[in-house]
């Protein structure tokens, strides 16, 4: 899909200047005229994976559009010299797309997390929009001899919007690899943890930590063992990476 934003480079990356308004409509709009769009977001701990996972960063690159999902992209942005107005965090554009699609009459296909968790998800949006807006629904968990089985599951159901909440690389990869077979929904994206916070397994930071970009703060909180490499670390890498960007770029001016 060719589409007219303003597109820039971060760190080798293509990073959309998209607020939350704008993505939305560019969506609604390619979904209304039966168009393709391949959705991805990106935060500190993908952009460090993507230096070392050639398949990932492929995942990610080739989507058309590509929002800067954590407080720390966006601000990294502007320390690099390019304008991000605002984050688009999934978890804020997931359900502002599933109330549009309640809106429009699109129809929403759920796949990943527990099957007790989806199945929430789910349950939530049924009571509050009803059933049209739901193509059907699907763990995430099955093997990957069983993606393209997976993957045909979802374009049988007649979903116009995909959204994924499995976690990276594995959701990038998933989309990528069978975009083929899920030529026919027009709207894809990952979603990482989101339908944890809607099933209320997990709470979301209050939002004036979201601004401050403390949110990763407010998650490692909530799972310290399981979430203190990807966060201490993972931030760490993230941060030495945007400083040798910057000074090597200095160097050549």
């Amino acid at each position: 899909m060719t589409m007219n934003t303003k597109r820039g480079d971060f760190m080798g990356i293509p990073l959309d200047a998209l607020s939350m308004q704008e993505t939305i409509a560019i969506i609604d709009s390619s979904v209304s005229r039966n168009e393709r769009i391949n959705h991805v977001v990106v935060n500190a701990g993908k952009v460090v994976s993507m230096q070392t996972d050639p398949q990932l960063h492929e995942s990610v690159v080739t989507c058309d559009i590509i929002n800067a999902d954590g407080q720390s992209i966006v601000w990294a942005s502007r320390f690099l010299g390019h304008h991000i107005p605002e984050r688009v965090a999934g978890a804020d554009l997931m359900q502002k797309l599933v109330e549009l699609a309640a809106q429009r009459g699109y129809r929403c296909f759920f796949l990943g997390a527990k099957e007790e968790v989806v199945k929430a998800v789910v349950d939530k949006y049924l009571e509050l929009y009803g059933p049209e807006v739901i193509a059907g629904y699907r763990n995430g968990y099955f093997k990957k001899e069983e993606e393209a089985e997976v993957a045909q599951q979802i374009a049988d159901s007649r979903a116009q919007l995909l959204f994924v909440a499995i976690t990276s690389p594995k959701k990038e990869n998933f989309m990528y690899n069978h975009r083929d077979i899920l030529s026919k929904v027009c709207f894809t994206m990952g979603v990482g943890g989101t339908f944890d916070v809607i099933a209320g397994i997990t709470k979301r930071a209050p939002v004036w930590m979201q601004n401050i970009g403390m949110e990763w703060f407010y998650r490692f909180l909530q799972e310290p063992k399981r979430m203190w490499k990807r966060y201490l670390v993972g931030n760490s890498k993230f941060i030495m990476l945007v400083l040798k960007h910057k000074f090597k770029g200095n160097k050549k001016k």
